[in-house]
């Protein structure tokens, strides 16, 4: 339960405020209480912990509760100080919050799920209770009577959820890489369209409702962003994890990404600028630049008598490859890709020392990451994780701190 503090260095980089500790397991979620200097945790231990800021700098737990099943999910509406808690088990228990935040009262349990719940959202206007789970389902559910309302199925488990509360559109990320958009009506529900472009199960969600964006992260390592609002799909990869991207927060005022993975990696990433679109990558029997067949033109290969070559294809154009046409590799931030990437040799020859210039600053948090969560009117961030660490950033060095954001000092 000790509470670590450190000095802000000159460097620009997230700062380590506190480590609070005590959780018995993995750390499941955590948030930051606007307004005060407390954070709400949950765990697979079964316990759900409110931790306040204590004149001696450190964070003691002013509330611990104990569940019937591990905590999976959670949300928490501050004006009206309640709590929803999704379990393992499928079911989420609502709770309401002293004003002193050292009291927690039991209010009901809505079975929402049939398997663990993987999300949670609640909309104070309509009173619903959105979720979903390992059940391959999303629920929503009256939170004035507890009934349930409505159930969608999709084919795989339904790993994270984001929701647009004045056109009540939820976007739902599953094990498959697929994010479905739906329009929620009062018993039923009706798909809009589903998106496609990740290799991997999505992890993260972030819907911007201002700009009208969606940002999805994956255990591809890499987040895209689609343009709802635009009707244009994806318009944006970026790559720069080396593991799975577990949390995405996009700070509108700033335009600048936010992002965690697995192995601690922290991305800030800047997003006001003019970014290119990835191309499609183009199909082809043969090198599309020097025209030796590909390893399945049998016919090719039968004619000019040479042995098929492997097929690539160059990240910043798409054409088809071969090995000998794609000896180099570059990065190329403009079009999200912060590593260095297989490019053909001609692009390669195009691209200036200057397209090289990162766009976007990484950072370790030195934990493994499960889940994050700022306040971004203070510039603060909480990361936790399976070493049952909860993290406490001061996020103003690297997030907005050219600008004149209204973020308050501590």
């Amino acid at each position: 339960m000790a509470a670590e503090i450190h000095s802000r260095p000159q460097s620009r980089r997230p700062v380590l405020l506190s480590k609070v500790e005590g959780h018995q397991d993995a750390v499941s979620a955590a948030l930051l209480i606007p307004k005060e200097d407390g954070v709400i945790t949950a765990g697979e231990d079964r316990t759900i912990r409110v931790w306040l800021k204590r004149d001696s700098g450190q964070y003691w737990p002013s509330i611990y509760h104990t569940m019937a099943s591990p905590c999976s999910a959670m949300a928490y509406h501050h004006d009206s100080r309640r709590i929803f808690v999704g379990q393992d088990n499928g079911a989420i228990m609502e709770f309401h919050i002293s004003e002193d935040f050292n009291k927690m009262n039991f209010v009901k349990t809505y079975p929402a799920h049939q398997n663990r719940v993987s999300a949670i959202t609640f909309c104070l206007a309509s009173e619903w209770l959105i979720s979903t789970g390992h059940d391959k389902c999303i629920s929503w559910m009256c939170t004035r009577s507890g009934s349930m309302l409505g159930r969608h199925y999709f084919t795989s488990w339904a790993s994270c959820l984001q929701y647009d509360h004045e056109t009540q559109h939820a976007f739902v990320g599953d094990y498959s890489g697929q994010i479905t958009l739906l329009k929620l009506e009062q018993n039923t529900c009706s798909v809009i369209t589903t998106l496609k472009g990740h290799e991997g199960s999505i992890t993260s969600l972030w819907w911007d409702p201002v700009q009208r964006l969606l940002f999805s992260g994956a255990s591809d390592h890499s987040i895209i962003m689609w343009d709802i609002g635009g009707r244009k799909g994806r318009t944006l990869l970026l790559q720069g994890h080396h593991d799975k991207v577990q949390a995405i927060c996009y700070i509108q005022l700033t335009r600048q990404l936010v992002s965690c993975s697995a192995d601690g990696g922290i991305a800030v990433w800047n997003m006001d600028i003019s970014r290119e679109e990835a191309p499609q990558w183009l199909e082809s029997d043969s090198c599309q630049k020097c025209e030796q067949p590909f390893f399945w033109n049998i016919k090719q290969m039968w004619d000019t008598k040479t042995i098929g070559l492997r097929q690539h294809h160059c990240r910043k154009c798409g054409q088809a490859v071969c090995g000998k046409c794609s000896t180099k590799r570059s990065s190329y931030p403009i079009m999200g890709f912060e590593f260095q990437v297989r490019v053909c040799d001609s692009c390669f020859e195009s691209i200036k020392d200057e397209d090289r210039t990162s766009l976007a600053t990484f950072h370790e948090g030195k934990h493994n990451i499960l889940h994050m969560s700022m306040d971004i009117s203070r510039g603060l961030m909480v990361t936790c994780g399976s070493d049952r660490i909860v993290k406490i950033w001061d996020m103003t060095p690297v997030v907005g701190c050219s600008l004149a954001t209204g973020f308050s000092s501590r």
